[in-house]
C-alpha cells in the first residue's frame, strides 16, 4: 500500500518527466529530418568535396556512442565556445538532433535512390532542373518509403532519451531513478516501463496509420 501511495504522490513528476522525454525526441526528429535531408542530398551530390564532407559527418555520428556525443556537447562545447550557454536541455537537443540527422540522412538517401531513375530523366525532359525534379517529383514519391524507418528512428530516440540522466536532466528515467533511490523500492520501475510502452505504442500506431494513408497512392 505504501508503494501505491508513493506512486500517486510521484505521478505528476513522472508526467513532467515524460513530457521532457517526449519533447527531446520530437525536436530531435524534426531537426534531424531537416539536417538529414541536406546530408542526404549532399551524399547524392556530384561535388566530390560535399559528398565526402557529408560522409564524414554521418560516419562520425553513427560510429560513436550517443552517450559520448551527449557528454561532449554538455562538457566540451562550453569550453570551446565560452560565450554560449549550453544548459542541460539545449545540450540534449543538440546531441540528439545531430545524432538523429546522421541516421535519417542514410534513410532519406536510400529512399531517394529507390525511386526509378526514369523519373529524373522524365523530369529533365520536361525542362526541370535537378533541384526542381528533386523537390517536385523525386522526394514526394519517397515519402511512403520513408515512413517505416523514420518511425523506427523516432521510437529509438524516445527510448534513448533515458541517456540524459547522465547530465542530470529530469526526464522520466531520471525521476524514476531518484524515486527508487529515495524509497529503496524498485517498484517505481514498473510504472516507468508502462509509460514508455504507452508512448511507443501510440507513436507506432500513428506511423502505421500514416503509412497506410500514403500507401493508397502507390
Amino acid at each position: 500500500m505504501n508503494e501505491i501511495d508513493a506512486l500517486i504522490k510521484i505521478f505528476p513528476k513522472l508526467m513532467q518527466g515524460s513530457g521532457i522525454t517526449l519533447l527531446i525526441a520530437v525536436v530531435a526528429l524534426l531537426v534531424g529530418a531537416i539536417l538529414g535531408l541536406l546530408l542526404a542530398l549532399g551524399r547524392l551530390s556530384k561535388n566530390w568535396f560535399i559528398d565526402k564532407l557529408c560522409f564524414v559527418y554521418i560516419w562520425l555520428f553513427r560510429g560513436t556512442p550517443l552517450m559520448l556525443q551527449l557528454l561532449f556537447v554538455y562538457y566540451i562545447l562550453p569550453k570551446l565556445f565560452p560565450t554560449f550557454t549550453f544548459d542541460q536541455m539545449l545540450s540534449a537537443y543538440i546531441a540528439f538532433s545531430l545524432n538523429s540527422a546522421a541516421y535519417l540522412a542514410e534513410i532519406i538517401r536510400a529512399a531517394i535512390q529507390s525511386i526509378d531513375k526514369g523519373q529524373m530523366e522524365a523530369s529533365k525532359a520536361l525542362g526541370m532542373s535537378y533541384a526542381q525534379a528533386m523537390r517536385k517529383i523525386i522526394i514526394p514519391q519517397s515519402y511512403r518509403r520513408l515512413i517505416p524507418p523514420v518511425g523506427n528512428e523516432f521510437i529509438m530516440l524516445l527510448k534513448d532519451t533515458a541517456l540524459v540522466t547522465a547530465i542530470a536532466l529530469p526526464d522520466l528515467m531520471k525521476i524514476t531513478n531518484g524515486q527508487v533511490s529515495a524509497t529503496g523500492s524498485t517498484f517505481m520501475f514498473i510504472p516507468a516501463a508502462i509509460i514508455y510502452l504507452l508512448m511507443t505504442t501510440v507513436f507506432t500506431f500513428f506511423f502505421e496509420r500514416l503509412e497506410k494513408k500514403y500507401s493508397v497512392y502507390e
